[in-house]
């Protein structure tokens, strides 16, 4: 079992930034794909980023692109997500998730492994 704890998240103005932790605990993430996903309300989940356990690729939502980045810890089993020139529309709860696929998908169904989510909230 891969318990998922995320933190960062907060209140912040247009055009702020912000880092999102995920802390891992039960397992070594050594060996998981993990990703962000993110949802706001009246919303679907919305794939954000990922990065595999494998090759260290990733693959980024082009709403985000250019703007977050993921990237990973294994020493301290912790995954980041680093926000920077945030829009309102980013405004949403972020998930980090697990997966033993090794590669970095965006599709949901494959993470078998959620955090609790970590709000985010940017002003205009």
């Amino acid at each position: 079992q891969v318990q998922l704890v995320e933190s960062g998240g907060g209140l912040v103005q247009a055009g702020g930034s912000l880092r999102l932790s995920c802390a891992a605990s039960g397992r070594t993430l050594r060996r998981y794909t993990m990703g962000w996903f993110r949802q706001a309300p009246g919303k679907e989940r919305e794939f954000v980023t990922a990065i595999s356990w494998s090759d260290g690729s990733e693959y980024t939502a082009d709403s985000v692109k250019g703007r977050f980045t993921i990237s990973r810890d294994n020493a301290r089993n912790t995954v980041y997500l680093q926000m920077n020139n945030l829009k309102p529309e980013d405004t949403a709860v972020y998930y980090c998730a697990a997966t033993n696929t090794g590669w970095a998908t965006p599709e949901p169904r494959v993470y078998g492994y959620w955090g609790q989510g970590t709000q985010v909230t940017v002003s205009s």
